[in-house]
């Protein structure tokens, strides 16, 4: 079924500045932390890079505009279910903000990257380097649990970043709905007829 819709401004600036520092800080952290140096300071830094903008996100779900805010994008089994059965159809969704798929990737990416920067913290490899900042404050068998953990939460991480990318390209090539621009621009092809779309007097049809 066919609905109308309208370009409205969804996302703002520090959603969008949030996402895409995001993007940096966990390519560069978990690349370096693969692939870098024997000494991972560099990955570090982006680890508290993250902390940081894990604090900014929990605030900003709560402080931040509608469509940010976690209230916004939380939904019960049958809508999520109800969207799921449609999620098949070739036609776009033109959901405002967070649609209820959307909505549990975004809870697990948070939940996993707030276990890589707790266990990253205090964690203990026993190779005398990279030893978390706070690893002295905890049981030596509590860091060395915490190192396994942050390699085992890498690899959960490196799978929701692959299935969140084969999302994304899902809804470009087989629903026609671009979700890169809008986290680019703000604006968002929005259904008229959901209850969550903003009143018709906040769109502009032109950016």
């Amino acid at each position: 079924m066919s609905h109308k819709s309208r370009k409205q401004r969804v996302w703002d600036p520090v959603t969008r500045l949030f996402h895409w520092s995001l993007v940096v800080a966990v390519v560069t952290g978990w690349s370096l932390g693969r692939f870098g140096p024997t000494v991972l300071s560099v990955h570090y830094y982006m680890g508290y890079t993250v902390a940081a903008l894990l604090v900014l996100r929990i605030y900003w779900g709560f402080r931040g505009p509608q469509p940010v805010r976690f209230r916004t994008f939380i939904y019960g089994p049958a809508t999520t279910l109800v969207y799921i059965k449609r999620m098949a159809k070739r036609v776009p969704s033109h959901w405002p903000g967070h649609n209820p798929v959307g909505a549990l990737s975004v809870f697990a990416m948070l939940a996993v990257l707030a276990l890589q920067v707790a266990t990253g913290l205090i964690a203990d490899p026993d190779d005398f380097v990279n030893v978390g900042p706070l690893a002295r404050w905890v049981e030596f068998d509590t860091a060395r649990w915490a190192a396994s953990a942050h390699r085992l939460s890498s690899k959960l991480l490196l799978a929701l970043v692959g299935l969140h990318i084969g999302a994304i390209l899902y809804y470009r090539f087989w629903k026609d709905e671009d979700l890169v621009r809008p986290m680019i621009t703000g604006w968002k092809e929005v259904r008229d007829d959901h209850p969550k779309a903003p009143p018709k007097s906040d769109a502009m049809l032109d950016n």
